[in-house]
């Protein structure tokens, strides 16, 4: 972690849109942390530089979400080249295939990946995640689903991932976790969040050994654009993310640094 006279001299070289998106992209690893979506070390929450495109952030290898600050955060290019000032290091299977969705995917700013139990539990069915709820008809149609193919450090992997994500927000990675993506930080996290909600709440029902009901087509096609109309056209989850990020400021306030 850096200390306060590191994060004030890179915050002097970089642009002020890059530390807002680093102070950003750290408030979601500390809440995502706090939310208990974290699996070890191994999990990555990646953002575009907003004024360097082709470049993005990620947390270094070696330290836990817990503790991740804006300065901690490397930036590096699509091809994995470290452009920061640091020697830390990156998990080349979270670079492989975050990289490559960026790359592949302009409109794309965002990129969160996590292993939450319910998550990998949902993800070893055969029948996948059943919508169950109004809170679960947001990702209809946002969700696909990739089979799994070992670790995710084979570079060869990444366009299978992003051809089964296509223009959807959300990936069941089966046996192994879950993906989301959005045109913001805001919109991943809280694409990310209503799917280990509906996973959970799956779960959950399929632990009272009772038939299950579904939501018809019918009714998930009318919630879902009830859904767009709130939204109109802005990025998911806005205020539910400023709030979110107030809470980062009251419970971790030195991840601004």
């Amino acid at each position: 972690m850096a200390t306060r006279k590191a994060a004030a001299t890179l915050r002097s070289n970089i642009s002020e849109a890059e530390w807002e998106t680093r102070v950003e992209l750290a408030a979601a690893f500390r809440m995502a942390c706090h939310l208990g979506w974290n699996d070890r070390l191994v999990n990555h929450i990646t953002a575009r530089v907003p004024d360097q495109p082709d470049l993005f952030l990620m947390n270094p290898h070696g330290l836990g979400w817990h503790e991740i600050t804006a300065s901690c955060l490397v930036k590096a290019d699509f091809k994995g080249n470290i452009v920061s000032d640091t020697d830390a290091t990156l998990a080349p299977a979270g670079l492989n295939f975050h990289s490559a969705i960026l790359a592949a995917k302009p409109e794309v700013s965002c990129v969160c990946h996590t292993h939450p139990m319910a998550g990998v539990v949902i993800s070893a069915t055969r029948s996948g995640l059943k919508i169950l709820d109004q809170t679960g008809c947001v990702l209809h149609g946002e969700l696909g689903y990739h089979d799994f193919e070992g670790y995710a450090s084979e570079k060869d992997e990444a366009p299978r991932i992003i051809a089964d994500l296509g223009d959807g927000k959300a990936l069941i990675m089966r046996n192994h976790g879950l993906l989301t993506v959005g045109r913001d930080i805001g919109e991943a996290f809280t694409f990310m969040r209503r799917l280990i909600y509906a996973c959970e709440l799956h779960e959950r029902v399929m632990a009272t050994g009772v038939e299950i009901s579904e939501i018809s087509q019918d009714v998930k096609d009318f919630t879902r654009t009830q859904h767009e109309k709130r939204r109109a056209n802005q990025p998911y989850g806005g205020p539910e993310w400023r709030m979110t990020r107030r809470l980062a400021e009251s419970l971790y306030p030195d991840h601004g640094t």
